[in-house]
C-alpha cells in the first residue's frame, strides 16, 4: 500500500491497515534498515500505574543499582 509524506511530514495511514488496530492513536516510530517500523502505543496517565510498573521492574530482576547505572550510561551518551 501507497502511503505519502505531506509537506508537513505526515503520514496518513492507510484504512485497510488502521482498521487494524481499533482505539489505538499513538505508535512509537523507529527506523531500522531504512524502514519506519511502528509499534502500536496505549497512553497511560502519569503516576497512574506506578505500582504496576515497580511490580514489573522487581519479576523482571530489575535492582535500583541498574537503574543508577542505566541513567549514568544514557548521559555520558550525550556528550
Amino acid at each position: 500500500m501507497l502511503a505519502k509524506k505531506t509537506s508537513k511530514n505526515q503520514i496518513t495511514l492507510p484504512k485497510e491497515i488502521a482498521k487494524e488496530f481499533p482505539g489505538i492513536d499513538y505508535f512509537d516510530a523507529v527506523v531500522e534498515n531504512r524502514k519506519i517500523l511502528l509499534t502500536p502505543v496505549t497512553l497511560r496517565p502519569v503516576g497512574a500505574s506506578l505500582a504496576g510498573i515497580r511490580d514489573k521492574m522487581r519479576r523482571l530482576g530489575v535492582m535500583d543499582e541498574d537503574v543508577a547505572e542505566a541513567v549514568q550510561w544514557a548521559r555520558k551518551r550525550r556528550k
